[in-house]
């Protein structure tokens, strides 16, 4: 792998030096072959062809490489980004089950609580009713009592009257038989 990463340094070098350097007068070859004629120099084309096919070569097998590494990069970012994930939803589905158990328990709470509430409202309503009717007694007695005292005080009023009459009658009668 660091063959590979020294050679691409040196491809990025090479590049840089050939782009920044200004236009070079076309090669012996190329005059050459726009003249038309032969020139000594044939073996340089040869050459020149020869470099170029194998600096063409190199080229695509540093991108077959690159494209090789990538896919691995790829593919091992996608399959941790799988695990990641994985991993991820399993906490989440955790959650969300201890959520559910939590709602479960507190709606079952609430529903008790409810119960509990509508005993005791049952329950007070009972108990109210049942006040209520012994208030009810209550005042009938008492309203019982009120007209029995009246009736006494009425007795004891009609007795004292009695009373009197009789004092009275007596004394006609003690006068009489003297």
């Amino acid at each position: 792998m660091s063959s590979l990463y020294t050679r691409s340094k040196e491809f990025t070098r090479n590049r840089k030096s050939q782009s920044d350097s200004p236009p070079a007068s076309p090669s012996p070859t190329a005059k050459t072959l726009r003249s038309g004629g032969s020139n000594p120099t044939s073996s340089d084309s040869y050459g020149d062809r020869a470099s170029a096919r194998a600096r063409r070569e190199a080229r695509e097998a540093r991108l077959a490489s690159l494209t090789s590494r990538v896919e691995e990069d790829s593919n091992r970012d996608y399959k941790k980004l799988y695990e990641s994930a994985l991993t991820e939803n399993q906490k989440l589905k955790s959650k969300l089950q201890e959520a559910q158990l939590e709602l479960a328990d507190i709606k079952s709470k609430l529903e008790k609580m409810a119960q509990q509430k509508q005993e005791k409202t049952s329950d007070r309503t009972s108990m109210l009713e049942m006040e209520k009717r012994e208030r009810r007694a209550l005042e009938r007695k008492m309203s019982e009592m009120e007209e029995e005292m009246k009736v006494l005080t009425e007795l004891k009023s009609d007795n004292q009257r009695l009373k009197d009459e009789n004092g009275a009658l007596i004394r006609v009668i003690s006068k009489l038989s003297k």
